[in-house]
Formats: C-alpha cells, structure tokens, sequence
C-alpha cells in the first residue's frame, strides 16, 4: 500500500510529510504512536521534576524556542513517527 506519492514525499519538509501521511494511514495507527511519543515526554518530565531540574529547564525551553539544533530534533522525531506509521500500515 503507498500511502503517498513518492514525488511529494521527497519535496516536503518531515512536518509537512508526516501530517499527510497521519491523514492517509490507519487512524488507530497513528493514534497508538502519537499516544507513544506523549508518553516518552511525561517520562522525561517525571525525570526532570525527579530531579528537580523542571524550573531550569522552562528557563531553557523559553530560550530554545527558536533553535536549529532544535529544528533538526523536531524534524528527526516527525520522521520517526512517520517510519512507525509507514512500517505498520505497509
């Protein structure tokens, strides 16, 4: 099953990729992945507020808003997502 045109795929950015593809894929899918990633950010934040490190860290959130390093990061899970997605609806 080729949930996207190939075409589109390599000219977008994995934002843009990953929401066309979440619009096309199994909703329960997409549903179960998106619930995971969720997940792995409350486990994060549990260690941060474990350690009490929550406070510094909004700090740097505040500061790291508009970040390249950042950009990537957010670029590289928008296409774990769509891997996890594509993989089980294949």
């Amino acid at each position: 099953m080729n949930i996207f045109d190939d075409d589109d795929f390599m000219a977008s950015s994995p934002r843009e990729s990953y929401f066309s593809i979440a619009k096309t894929a199994n909703q329960n899918i997409v549903d179960m992945e998106i619930e995971k990633m969720f997940r792995r950010l409350a486990v994060a934040e549990k260690m941060l507020e474990e350690r009490e490190l929550d406070e510094a860290l909004e700090r740097e959130l505040k500061a790291l808003v508009v970040d390249e390093d950042i950009d990537r990061r957010v670029d590289s899970i928008f296409i774990e997502l769509m891997g996890n997605i594509v993989t089980q609806c294949e």
